[in-house]
């Protein structure tokens, strides 16, 4: 039995999702720049789209922009808001838990003249919105703060934050969502959110898609240039096939969303449960007690693990999850930099695993997870116990 508990990396596309974009690969292939009845065809499946994901944010059509996934909306966004403020300030604010799409954009700012204050997490991976309101300055133009975190589920409180930034003229809130989009509501207009990235492919629907919301009273400038489609924000042939099974997508999560909230929650709640009675040892990673944590994650360090080792152990079991961002699984910095940021140790963060659920995965799943994991885990510390014990000897 595949048991599959890497959703935060990505998901299974949905059948429903898959149906809706052969049709548009069969039927609705025109150009929608294309003056033809097939281009206008293809115009109008990718603004239902766009009506369909607006609707399910609460914001206008217009404010919604295709991209090719998460990274670019951070990307153009960021970039973006700094080119079009850069004579009104050059300090961002930031956390240093964000995405690395979001993160290597603040380098690249940094080598071009921007300052950036990259904000610490406490012990539950969140920034207060005091920590916000205590570095903002005169020349602050944007502050990039992601709303639940990758690694760990943490939420971030952007509705206080966004408070702080009412009024000033000159700030920009960017928000990424790509962990929250679709699995708890996203307070876009509560939260004074000038700009906010998703993608398709993390609420099962289809990779290389996603979108880049900007307010009406936010200036952008785009960086990806050519034939002026998306109304000149971002140029290049609209991926038709892909909007429409996002739309799909977002339509089917958005609209299970309470459902799915709830199911999912009692399988985390099972397989925290599970872990703190049946291992010892461990360090519970995701926000604990009241604060708030998308049940969607939970991280947790086995002490005296590799978590690398624990992966491909229950790999063999036909068991998927993670050591942290797949997105960042090729980077040669080693260690994940959200734990290393919450103050975590190296033996903690060396023992790390993340588990990462879908409306797909069965309390059944769940109970022969645990099985698997106990095993694991007691026989990879018996592995390091006896290399430590050889390495003493020499």
């Amino acid at each position: 039995m595949l048991i599959y508990l890497d959703n935060s990396a990505t998901t299974a596309q949905r059948r429903e999702v898959t149906e809706t974009m052969l049709s548009a690969m069969e039927n609705t292939y025109g150009n929608p720049s294309s003056l033809h009845r097939m281009g206008v065809e293809a115009e109008k499946l990718v603004k239902a789209s766009r009506k369909a994901i607006s609707a399910s944010l609460g914001v206008s059509e217009d404010e919604i922009y295709f991209t090719s996934g998460g990274t670019e909306s951070d990307n153009t966004a960021i970039l973006g808001a700094c080119a079009a403020l850069k004579r009104s300030g050059s300090h961002i604010i930031t956390t240093a838990i964000e995405h690395p799409a979001a993160l290597e954009c603040f380098r690249k700012l940094e080598s071009e003249g921007f300052s950036v204050t990259y904000l610490s997490p406490d012990r539950n991976g969140i920034v207060s919105a005091e920590k916000v309101r205590s570095a903002l300055r005169e020349d602050t133009i944007l502050v990039s703060v992601m709303h639940v975190n990758n690694e760990t589920g943490a939420i971030q409180p952007v509705e206080e934050i966004g408070a702080l930034l009412s009024g000033r003229e000159h700030t920009v809130f960017h928000c990424d969502a790509v962990q929250s989009f679709g699995k708890i509501p996203v307070p876009v207009r509560a939260a004074g959110i000038g700009a906010l990235s998703a993608s398709g492919h993390k609420i099962h629907g289809p990779k290389g898609v996603g979108i880049l919301f900007v307010d009406h009273n936010m200036r952008i400038v785009p960086y990806m240039i050519g034939g002026g489609q998306e109304r000149g924000m971002r140029s290049g042939t609209e991926n038709v096939p892909g909007i429409a099974g996002m739309a799909e997508a977002s339509r089917l999560a958005c609209g299970e969303l309470e459902e799915n909230l709830a199911h999912v929650t009692s399988l985390r709640d099972r397989l925290l449960e599970g872990i703190l009675r049946e291992i010892p040892e461990v360090r519970i990673n995701s926000p604990a007690g009241a604060a708030p944590c998308l049940p969607y994650i939970l991280n947790v360090s086995f002490l005296g693990t590799r978590a690398e080792v624990l992966l491909h152990m229950l790999e063999q079991k036909e068991i998927y999850v993670s050591t942290g961002s797949a997105c960042s699984s090729n980077s040669k910095k080693k260690g994940s930099h959200v734990l290393r940021a919450m103050g975590l140790k190296d033996e903690e963060i060396e023992g790390a695993v993340r588990f990462s659920f879908s409306y797909q995965n069965t309390p059944e799943e769940i109970d022969a997870v645990l099985k698997e994991l106990k095993a694991a885990v007691t026989r990879n510390r018996k592995m390091l116990a006896l290399a430590n014990k050889s390495a003493k000897r020499r």
